[in-house]
């Protein structure tokens, strides 16, 4: 593809965003373009998820109105018709004889985000702002979907040896996608694994050659439920939900941090009650624990079910506690660092290198990273900077286009150097 054709490509995602397991439009806009292409396999939706591991699946209804606005936006039904129950994204697989196998992870999902309407925010201000009101590409996304199909056309043109495997994973920000995807079968005869990120506060020019510093991740949802009753006559026949909710917050920021290393706990949503004068018999929370290992997050998620539990006890109430989405943690290797380095050395337009950096946040590559890494191979989370306004998850975030380029550019280098080795 040709730097226009991968900026529309990006600016028509955009313009569709779609949140987990309802990237309908974006994966049948991502097989447009892979069918194109010589390719050896394309497994498209059911094909590329383990059975049975998806969580935070919305109900019919939610999913049939997805399909609906992505047929409605020129999605084809005959691959609308392949992803029926929100069996999103998809693998394509290039071969060119003797060498390993490589895999790309990108992610395709959007957040549940109003998009800015501002002159100033370019989205805007050149017609591709998103068209689903409340959602948004505010994580770059659209960018990382356009790099995996710019990849692929650069290795199709390239000498690699080896077989290639772009993985277009659904449902990241929900952080659900991940497992099924790394549970598929599609990573288990993978020898070197890359994942990619724009921005994350680096500026264009800079690639990070291998991200550390991932936080391990149990987001839950908890709903209590207690006896509804007249606040002011009778409040104390009533088991006050609200009440529990309460006391479950406050405990959940009371928990003990560990002293080998960082956790954290929040609560994002709380949810529930009709009236001020009724005591609530029903109140949901949804909220998420981290910790620097996948131990120190397993602690945190075990000490806030107890607080959960007590929370209700305390107050004559039931609760229901689910785990709505988990990531654990994950290292890049050293060995796959050092050849992304030394390829965006030789790449023009790179004008800074970190060897590595500390993401501070989650991300569920890393289950595709841990399941290569436990089969014996290696991988590593590459970043590419990018200058954007506003921060990640708001309004006006927005990536240079340029730099889409460049990612392929690095990217693409780096699978041409790993198919000169053998695993």
């Amino acid at each position: 593809m040709t730097a226009d054709d991968l900026r529309d490509l990006r600016r028509d995602l955009h313009k569709h965003p779609e949140p987990a397991w309802r990237e309908f439009y974006t994966t049948a806009r991502i097989v447009d373009e892979l069918e194109t292409r010589d390719l050896d396999a394309l497994y498209v939706g059911p094909e590329v998820l383990a059975e049975g591991d998806r969580v935070g699946v919305p109900d019919d209804a939610e999913l049939d109105e997805w399909m609906e606005r992505a047929e409605a936006a020129g999605a084809r039904t005959d691959v609308l018709d392949r992803l029926s129950g929100g069996y999103t994204g998809a693998v394509a697989i290039v071969e060119r004889g003797e060498g390993p196998t490589v895999a790309l992870r990108v992610d395709i999902d959007a957040l549940p985000i109003e998009e800015s309407t501002a002159e100033d925010h370019y989205p805007a201000s050149e017609g591709f702002r998103s068209g689903n009101e409340g959602y948004m590409h505010a994580c770059g996304h659209d960018a990382h979907t356009t790099i995996g199909i710019g990849v692929l056309d650069a290795i199709l043109d390239s000498d690699f040896a080896g077989t290639l495997k772009v993985c277009f994973q659904p449902g990241e920000e929900r952080i659900v996608g991940g497992e099924p995807m790394a549970k598929s079968g599609h990573l288990d005869d993978v020898d070197y694994l890359l994942a990619v990120h724009v921005g994350l506060d680096h500026p264009s020019g800079e690639i990070v050659a291998g991200i550390d510093g991932f936080l391990a991740v149990s987001q839950f949802e908890a709903a209590f439920h207690g006896e509804s009753a007249h606040a002011g006559a009778r409040p104390e026949a009533g088991d006050n939900a609200m009440q529990a909710a309460a006391t479950a917050i406050g405990n959940l920021y009371g928990i003990s941090r560990h002293g080998d290393g960082a956790t954290r706990v929040n609560v994002g949503v709380i949810e529930g009650g009709t009236a001020s004068n009724i005591v609530a018999e029903r109140v949901g929370i949804e909220g998420e624990v981290r910790g620097e290992t996948t131990e120190l997050m397993e602690y945190m998620y075990g000490k806030a079910r107890r607080v959960l539990r007590s929370a209700a006890e305390m107050h004559g109430c039931e609760t229901e506690i689910h785990t709505a989405g988990q990531a654990p943690s994950a290292r890049s290797d050293d060995e796959l660092r050092a050849v992304v380095a030394d390829v965006a050395r030789g790449t023009d337009g790179v004008t800074s290198i970190l060897e590595t950096d500390h993401l501070g946040g989650s991300e569920d590559a890393t289950y595709l990273m841990r399941r290569v890494q436990e089969n014996g191979g290696k991988a590593a989370y590459v970043g590419v900077g990018t200058d954007h306004p506003g921060g990640h998850h708001t309004g006006t975030f927005d990536v240079d286009e340029a730099d889409i380029g460049l990612g392929v550019e690095v990217l693409s280098g780096a699978i041409v150097e790993i198919g000169k080795r053998r695993p």
